[in-house]
């Protein structure tokens, strides 16, 4: 286990944000209507791990379904930073951060990070879709 502290941003720059992440305990894409659609590829961690440093004024929130989890975005450029909520199966609360936000996250340490698959189109969290090739 080895954490190590990455700095976020939109792509504009007026969110920013630091995460202390240990990429060795996983990453994660699913299969749900809002993941599919914007591509998702995140890594969970709780809230105390997750510092926002500027931009809470440019943070724009989206929710659905069960409105367990509020994503996140830059009102301004339009880019999805993280997500936070409270699911208890998971845990409870959570933050998943978006890792294309990282900018200091080396391709290295994300080709060789475990990635998890989740069957969220069909609220079976715990195991893999069948297909995952586009996700």
């Amino acid at each position: 286990m080895s954490i190590k502290k990455y700095n976020g941003s939109c792509h504009c720059g007026k969110v920013k944000y630091e995460v202390d992440l240990d990429l060795s305990l996983g990453t994660s894409k699913c299969n749900c209507s809002f993941c599919s659609k914007v591509r998702n590829w995140s890594a969970m961690i709780k809230p105390a791990a997750f510092h926002l440093l500027s931009g809470k004024e440019e943070l724009g929130s989206y929710q659905f379904g069960t409105m367990s989890a509020t994503h996140k975005f830059c009102k301004n450029c339009g880019v999805r930073t993280y997500t936070e909520g409270y699911i208890e199966e998971i845990g409870g609360d959570f933050i998943s951060v978006s890792l294309s936000t990282l900018d200091n996250l080396e391709p290295s340490e994300l080709v060789e990070a475990p990635l998890w698959y989740a069957d969220g189109r069909h609220n079976n969290w715990r195991s893999q879709p069948a297909e995952i090739r586009h996700l």
